[in-house]
């Protein structure tokens, strides 16, 4: 890093606030795609107008500035590529203001999901968006992904669930979008743009929330199926009943028998497939819901539906879920893992297709995710010191993301694009709808210092 920029941004921050040792730069440069670049420095800021003047100094030496969060996103987004700065938003962690009586909170971006949570519970509230990571991913992150979860079959994503936001533009402007009220058309919607882009337009410094009031009583279910297609056909029942379940997880056979030992519930040897489900409502109606979701489970093909009586029950219904992960990390030293999209009608099609990838490439494919929203995680468990077997995964994802498309699916339902689909994103977007987008980075980032090289292929 060049000595005039440096002492630039010593006149922002203090020393504590940024580092340049390469050493100590290292682990800002990973992120959970197991991707690596090494950043120039990293900077800790802890105020908007640090945020600014940041911004101001990247673009008067042009040079790229990537934001991150905790560094959870599984897609290279916030790896510098292009060299430049790594300026880390854990430390502006604070909650602005709780506000119980309106259902929202606006927080900074270091502050993590669980943080939300936490506070929000305390007033009878939550935010839907629940990843995986939630114990430690950050709200900057969230937006920057549109990151949701299994509850956003019910409840949306962080874009249904954001009032508002204030960023600052890779030109340095501060903006502030979106409404402090839970209806407002003035103007171009700005928050939803920001939320999902990456942080390739705009670096976000604080979020309105829109909570919810958490639901009395819920009931965790649990239905095995002899056959791929009966689940799907019971995710269709599910979701066009009445009823709309909270969480509405799959798991297909090959997921199943890679967490038998992780188990405590007992899984039928027979099952081809598993759903998890929840339903949350009143208490004096719960019963009569689940009754709904348990009727529309029973096509045929089913071996049995298991209802939770108790929360102990329910956590261990859900430890057979959470194992999956673990336990794919155990099995493969590599996963190449995609959260594809499609129809929730056409989840059979996509199964029984990746069924004959799998067999055509000689690649064990592993499938799990939020079957309430056609959202489903393809695992292609590989060898990265096997060449050839990483050249075959290289041509089954490419027949993988066809795939998907074709059956008017998305190739990404929550991880975003970043580095590992920036490359593909032409097969799901013409060149009218690319070449606009370019327009728009540049409006927001005229010197195209905000994360160069992600989300949007080259025109």
């Amino acid at each position: 890093m060049s000595k005039p920029l440096l002492n630039q941004l010593q006149k922002i921050l203090s020393a504590r606030n940024i580092l340049t040792n390469i050493s100590e730069c290292l682990a800002y440069g990973y992120d959970n795609s197991r991707r690596h670049a090494q950043p120039l420095a990293v900077v800790f800021p802890e105020t908007e107008d640090q945020v600014q003047q940041i911004i101001c100094v990247c673009n008067q030496y042009k040079t790229p500035l990537i934001a991150r969060g905790r560094g959870t996103g599984t897609t290279g987004a916030t790896v510098p590529i292009s060299g430049g700065i790594i300026i880390s938003f854990e430390r502006m962690n604070k909650i602005i203001n709780m506000d119980a009586e309106n259902r929202c909170i606006s927080v900074q971006p270091g502050v993590t999901n669980l943080e939300v949570q936490k506070c929000a519970t305390e007033h009878g509230l939550f935010w839907a968006p629940d990843p995986t990571s939630a114990a430690f991913c950050s709200v900057g992150g969230n937006l920057a992904y549109n990151s949701a979860g299994p509850r956003a079959v019910k409840y949306g994503t962080c874009r249904e669930n954001t009032l508002g936001l204030r960023a600052i533009t890779g030109n340095g402007d501060i903006i502030k979008c979106g409404t402090y009220t839970t209806k407002g058309v003035v103007g171009y919607d700005l928050t939803r743009l920001i939320i999902g882009s990456e942080g390739n337009l705009a670096l976000i410094t604080e979020a309105t929330l829109k909570l919810l009031p958490l639901p009395p009583a819920k009931h965790t279910l649990k239905a095995t199926y002899k056959s791929i297609n009966a689940a799907a056909r019971a995710v269709s029942n599910i979701m066009s009943q009445a009823v709309t379940p909270c969480a509405l997880e799959f798991m297909d056979k090959n997921a199943l028998d890679m967490v038998r030992d992780y188990s405590t519930t007992p899984l039928p040897e027979n099952a081809a497939a598993m759903l998890m489900i929840e339903v949350d409502g009143h208490a004096d109606t719960i019963q009569i819901e689940s009754k709904s979701v348990i009727a529309a489970c029973k096509v045929d093909g089913y071996i049995e539906i298991q209802l939770a009586e108790t929360k102990a029950e329910a956590a261990a219904l859900w430890k057979t879920r959470k194992a999956l992960s673990p336990s794919l990390r155990k099995i493969a030293p590599k996963k190449i893992n995609e959260d594809v999209v499609v129809p929730v009608s056409n989840i059979p099609a996509l199964i029984n297709g990746l069924d004959e990838l799998s067999k055509t490439h000689n690649i064990k494919i592993v499938n799990f995710g939020h079957a309430g929203n056609g959202n489903i995680h393809v695992n292609l468990l590989v060898n990265p010191d096997n060449e050839t077997e990483m050249k075959a995964a290289a041509r089954c994802l490419n027949e993988v993301f066809d795939l998907v498309l074709s059956l008017n699916g998305s190739l990404s339902g929550e991880h975003g694009v970043g580095i590992e689909k920036r490359d593909y994103i032409s097969k799901e977007l013409g060149i009218n709808e690319i070449s606009l987008m370019h327009q728009i980075k540049h409006v927001f980032d005229k010197n195209n210092i905000l994360n160069p090289g992600k989300t949007l292929p080259d025109l």
